[in-house]
């Protein structure tokens, strides 16, 4: 009988050794996504990214939306109806906006808080992508139901101080849930944006659904972005992120 226990116990220990081996690590996880993705090689292709599609605001509110990113750091958005265009845009060292819908027409520039944000949508690759020599620091939490999906949970702690939980599909590799922890104006702030309906763009995926707000919210304080069009290797001048320059003189 002793020596069945210490068979079983040696046993056990072989197999939880065998099951240490091979666990999965954030370097492993970031690899099959990278490959899930397209390859390294076809991911630094892609120079420039012009998204054009339709977002839509609580209620069912619907603007014309287009995207424009470009490496290393940039990024501009805009968003337009009945005439009006919002834009947010980062030129790499500053952010800042238009607000139409707020009653201002002349281009400011954004908070600190709100401008890290906007820089963090300017990474093309997205956080895991080459994130040691971002400056991030990826953390692999084990699996975690998403709508019913056990999904890989990689915890990103960002250059800039934010937080990051992405969710990686088992099967594709492929984010399908991020979870955005921020620290607005002083008050902590928790973002979930959902990813789907994944195309390719040049050999490389992107997801052309995306669904954002506060985490726990309801639908009215979501925004959706559906992606008709993308194109990659656009030629996009650098002027198109930057301040305007007549906004700068009256602004002295």
């Amino acid at each position: 009988r002793i020596e069945m226990i210490v068979r079983t116990g040696l046993a056990l220990a072989l197999l939880a050794c065998a099951c240490s081996a091979h666990a999965v690590t954030a370097d492993e996880l970031i690899a099959k996504n990278v490959a899930a993705r397209g390859g390294m090689d076809k991911l630094s292709a892609i120079k420039t990214l012009k998204m054009q599609g339709q977002l839509i605001a609580g209620g069912g509110f619907k603007l014309a939306w287009t995207e424009f990113l470009k490496r290393p750091d940039k990024v501009r958005d805009e968003a337009s109806v009945q005439g009006l265009t919002q834009v947010r845009a980062w030129d790499g060292r500053r952010g800042w906006s238009i607000q139409p819908f707020g009653g201002r027409k002349d281009p400011i520039p954004m908070s600190a808080d709100d401008a890290r944000e906007l820089a963090e949508e300017a990474d093309m690759d997205g956080a895991l992508v080459n994130a040691s020599a971002k400056g991030n620091v990826v953390t692999y939490l084990g699996t975690e139901d998403v709508d019913g999906t056990d999904a890989y949970k990689l915890q990103v702690k960002l250059k800039d101080g934010n937080t990051l939980v992405v969710y990686l599909d088992p099967d594709a590799y492929l984010p399908i849930r991020e979870i955005a922890r921020r620290t607005k104006r002083g008050t902590p702030e928790v973002t979930q944006t959902d990813y789907g309906d994944y195309e390719q763009v040049d050999g490389v995926y992107f997801p052309f659904a995306i669904t954002t707000g506060p985490k726990g919210g309801d639908d009215n304080s979501k925004l959706q972005i559906s992606i008709d069009k993308a194109q990659a290797n656009v030629p996009v001048e650098d002027s198109v992120f930057a301040f305007p320059a007549s906004a700068a003189k009256g602004s002295k």
